[in-house]
């Protein structure tokens, strides 16, 4: 295992230790099952438990897909679409659809409600070969369920019902839903939902494997990955990095850091950043309580956000996943009118250069009253990636029941939807909409 956790800047400004001896009951909690949520676990023992049948159609499914589409078009919204992106980003590059010779486009669809985004990638689909994962669990949330709509209609436009019907694979519940009803009626290729497993836990279920399959990532190392994270995890220690992040992260809660920002200086970790946000904030954020999540690139935001990390309100804190070598083999070079005053740089690698900002960035904030976690991982790709979801998760459940909130449901997520329901003229919610206009 090469993931390692840095708590020495956090033990500075907050009561670390406290908060550790009370890691023991949530971890019992988590593991036995016996807390709020426990309905929502089966991604603990995932990693163990993947189902090789379903498996290896995930693989077959992908050989498919890759062998008769340009592009791959996966639509869902949140836990459905976040983990694939961030590991497809993370693995291979954030210009995958640029740089991906052997391996069909992916193309993310019904994360959003806008019109623009939609004509968009209806004219980047004109004159390619295509198929749909859509990824859904109930078949009926608003915006996937729209984008289906419109894209089935345009491949089945394009192919004809029946040839469609083979270029869509629904990602679903197992044996009910709207998505289901309809796979089964039309004969979509269906991949299963775990009942126990929440959607921002989902990504090492097939809701991610199959587009991250597509993209020509090994997920067997992957889950392996995350096996050899679980295996770590599963220790009741001090020494145990999922212990050790979250008893920093809320012993800074609770000495007033309310807002942690999770960094990184590559730019292939920024999606694998938006699926921690959503992780943490869906996991936490209820009963008044939780960090509120939030992210940056760097070096690139220490021209923007730089400045109020460094002077602004002092509720803030620092969880910096750090790489080893990149492997890209990339030197300063030598100039000689050196108009840019650089040439103190010249024969040093970018890596060099990116690790010494690195350094320097951590120790200014720190010096200027921002509390730092470090999390330092292996080199990017499928092996660290699954190891990083997997402390992520781990340490998210532990997190919740420190906080003393259920980390499995998102109450909250609901209440925009009956407000967009009555406003757009949903049947059953006239009163709701007289009330809202009243408002507006």
């Amino acid at each position: 295992m090469s993931l390692s956790v840095d708590i020495r800047n956090a033990e500075n400004f907050a009561k670390v230790g406290e908060v550790m001896e009370e890691l023991p009951a949530a971890h019992d909690t988590l593991v036995n099952g016996t807390g709020a949520g426990n309905d929502f676990l089966g991604w603990v023992r995932l990693p163990f438990e993947v189902d090789p049948g379903e498996l290896s159609r995930i693989k077959a499914a992908a050989k498919k897909i890759r062998s008769d589409s340009d592009v791959l078009l996966v639509i869902g919204i949140g836990g459905s679409y976040l983990g694939a992106r961030a590991a497809i980003e993370y693995c291979v590059s954030p210009n995958y659809n640029l740089v991906a010779k052997d391996s069909p486009k992916i193309i993310f669809a019904g994360n959003s409600l806008s019109a623009a985004q939609t004509a968009e990638i209806t004219a980047m689909l004109d004159g390619c070969d295509w198929s749909i994962n859509v990824i859904s669990k109930s078949g009926t949330t608003t915006e996937p369920a729209v984008a289906f709509r419109i894209f089935r209609g345009l491949l089945e436009e394009k192919y004809g019902a029946a040839e469609a019907a083979k270029r869509i694979y629904a990602t679903t519940d197992r044996a009910r839903g709207a998505l289901k009803t309809l796979a089964n009626t039309l004969g979509y290729e269906s991949f299963v939902i775990p009942d126990d497993v929440g959607g921002r836990f989902s990504v090492l279920t097939p809701v991610g494997l199959l587009p991250i399959a597509c993209a020509g990532i090994d997920v067997d190392e992957m889950l392996e990955g995350a096996r050899e994270m679980a295996e770590t995890a599963g220790a009741k220690s001090p020494e145990n990095p999922c212990w050790r992040y979250a008893a920093a992260r809320n012993a800074l809660y609770r000495a007033g850091y309310t807002t942690e920002i999770n960094a990184a200086y590559e730019p292939r970790y920024r999606y694998t950043a938006e699926w921690w946000k959503q992780l943490y904030g869906e996991s936490e954020g209820k009963d008044g309580k939780g960090i509120f999540p939030a992210s940056v690139d760097l070096t690139a935001d220490l021209h923007s956000m730089g400045q109020y990390i460094q002077q602004g309100m002092r509720n803030i804190f620092e969880t910096v996943v750090s790489f080893g070598s990149s492997g890209a083999d990339v030197t300063v070079p030598f100039s000689g009118d050196n108009l840019d005053g650089l040439n103190f740089l010249a024969g040093h690698t970018l890596d060099e250069v990116n690790s010494m900002a690195a350094a320097g960035t951590r120790l200014a904030h720190v010096d200027g009253g921002v509390p730092n976690i470090g999390v330092s991982v292996d080199r990017p790709c499928a092996r660290s990636f699954g190891e990083l979801v997997y402390f992520f998760e781990f340490s998210c459940g532990l997190s919740g029941y420190l906080l003393d909130v259920n980390p499995f449901n998102q109450p909250g997520v609901e209440a925009y939807k009956v407000n967009m329901y009555a406003l757009i003229g949903k049947p059953g919610y006239e009163e709701r909409r007289a009330e809202l206009e009243k408002r507006l």
